[in-house]
């Protein structure tokens, strides 16, 4: 018998992780009915993602720290019940799905967990292409799994969470790495299970537009991890909107009041002070490709990245690069940045004489102050065990406290939120001040506050003339980009203005690039 969707119910519940100076959740109070859609929202380290945590049961059974007041899961309290337990009410997806994926085929990935769970065979057999078709990939089942593209592969996390049938699904920024019409596909196929009413859903988000119409409750919580309101979004939303944009979280433009909000674009400035105009760029070349193919693998396997790719980087000038998923941009970056060698073409950095290296012989002492890179998930990037010793003896007092970093310098660079980790890693780069500065989604997983003083921390090097280079998926970073490069399938398809690019993306299906309001 399939068990009913269950009620969740928080009361008085505070967690604070060990070691921390303040509680990542502090005093809950809500209930949400079986089969209903949750959106919990609030800025960078407000403890959305340590809620996702503990409906999964991660808090506080894999994780140390202090547990007080009470979460409960239909019947289930949290920490009283077996993890074992919770893992079979609960189904977690998280923001990246190629994490999530262990298995080379797409239905021995969705099968992988049935089998975990002792599934007989037969019935195996027929609920993998159930999840399958409920996640919008039949036919899919002999795909390679590394070879689908990231919204296809967030489809398949979303399949693999759904075979062994829980009540409860909880996600947690589950479109932080796809492209506008990956995003816009997954909340379509996540509209679809909200309308069956057979699970209860949570969702935490940034890209706030998409998800709400789907959301019966919203919990608003604040930068300190307190609630600050919980109700139907229609009815909490304009009220609460204020509060919300004060602690620096994103707010929907159906919560805003007129003129009370700026709107287009990230620019960290006031709704009364206009949009200064891009500098001119400098005639000075920081960076140059010409020709460059990147192609994976050997043989039967062999993938190409990049094919035929020219770019010129000139200092002072901000491009930002865009494109669907899998179509480069991440092996454009690692190539300028010295960490892949190009199947074939060149590759070039200058330095402040004009003299031309290449990057991946720079010596280990030069390289930093010349191509600076920040990854997408900035824990591949982290190599010091705090984040004092992360930043390194040039970050000084005030660098701290601009990315918000001050009071966490003791602190497991692992162990902060996905926010805290991007203005760390950008933070870090600061200190190093290279003369190109490469960004592999530098808005992911970042509140507005957050977004704005990335925005405002990038205008400040571009002024000194640094070169920029974005690779992005946020349609809201283009209009402060000075040009736009768009790849599709490793070729350069579009290169022009950030007004040309969203009037008409050169994609087919163009899909919804258009900035968000």
């Amino acid at each position: 018998m399939i068990e009913a969707p269950p009620p969740i119910l928080a009361e008085g519940l505070r967690w604070t992780y060990r070691g921390a100076t303040r509680p990542a959740l502090d005093g809950l109070h809500f209930r949400l009915d079986g089969g209903q859609v949750l959106l919990v929202l609030g800025p960078s380290g407000s403890g959305k993602s340590t809620l996702a945590r503990a409906l999964a049961g991660i808090v506080p059974h894999a994780l140390p720290g202090a547990w007080t007041g009470r979460l409960s899961i239909g019947a289930d309290d949290v920490p009283a019940t077996p993890p074992a337990r919770l893992g079979q009410r609960v189904g977690l997806v998280f923001q990246d799905p190629e994490s999530q994926l262990v298995m080379p085929r797409v239905e021995d990935e969705v099968a992988f967990g049935l089998e975990n769970r002792g599934w007989p065979r037969p019935e195996m057999l027929r609920r993998v292409p159930q999840a399958l078709a409920l996640a919008g990939l039949s036919g899919f089942e002999q795909r390679a799994s590394r070879g689908l593209s990231g919204g296809e592969q967030q489809r398949l996390a979303l399949a693999g969470v759904l075979a062994p049938l829980p009540r409860l699904l909880v996600f947690d920024e589950p479109t932080a790495n796809l492209d506008p019409p990956g995003m816009q596909a997954f909340f379509a196929r996540l509209g679809e299970l909200a309308t069956r009413r057979e699970h209860t859903i949570v969702v935490v988000e940034h890209r706030l537009e998409a998800v709400l119409p789907l959301a019966d409750r919203a919990l608003l919580l604040d930068e300190a991890g307190r609630q600050l309101a919980y109700g139907p979004p229609a009815e909490i939303g304009p009220v609460h909107a204020g509060a919300l944009e004060r602690s620096g979280g994103w707010v929907p433009a159906a919560w805003r009041r007129p003129g009370a909000l700026p709107t287009g674009g990230f620019a960290a400035r006031g709704p009364s002070q206009p949009v200064t105009p891009s500098p001119v760029p400098a005639v000075d070349i920081v960076a140059e490709l010409e020709g460059v193919a990147v192609r994976y693998g050997a043989d039967r396997d062999l993938r190409t990245a990049l094919v035929g790719v020219d770019l010129v980087l000139r200092a002072g000038e901000r491009v930002g690069l865009v494109g669907p998923n899998g179509s480069g941009k991440s092996s454009l970056l690692f190539v300028l940045a010295g960490a892949r060698r190009p199947s074939s073409g060149a590759v070039v950095v200058r330095d402040a004489s004009g003299a031309p290296h290449d990057p991946r012989r720079l010596p280990s002492t030069v390289l930093p102050g010349m191509v600076g890179l920040a990854f997408q998930d900035p824990e591949i990037g982290f190599v010091g065990r705090t984040v004092g010793e992360e930043l390194g003896p040039g970050a000084g007092p005030a660098l701290v406290a601009r990315f918000g970093l001050d009071g966490l310098e003791g602190r497991d660079p692992y162990r902060l939120s996905q926010g805290q980790q991007r203005r760390l890693s950008l933070a870090a780069l600061a200190a190093r001040n290279p003369r190109l500065l490469l960004l592999d989604e530098p808005t992911y997983g970042l509140d507005r506050l957050g977004s704005q003083q990335v925005v405002a921390f990038l205008d400040e090097g571009r002024v000194a003339g640094q070169a920029q280079l974005l690779a992005t998926h946020d349609p809201r970073l283009l209009p402060d980009c000075d040009r736009v490069v768009a790849l599709e399938a490793g070729r350069v398809v579009f290169e022009g203005s950030s007004a040309a690019f969203l009037a008409a993306p050169p994609f087919d299906p163009p899909g919804p690039w258009q900035v968000s309001p």
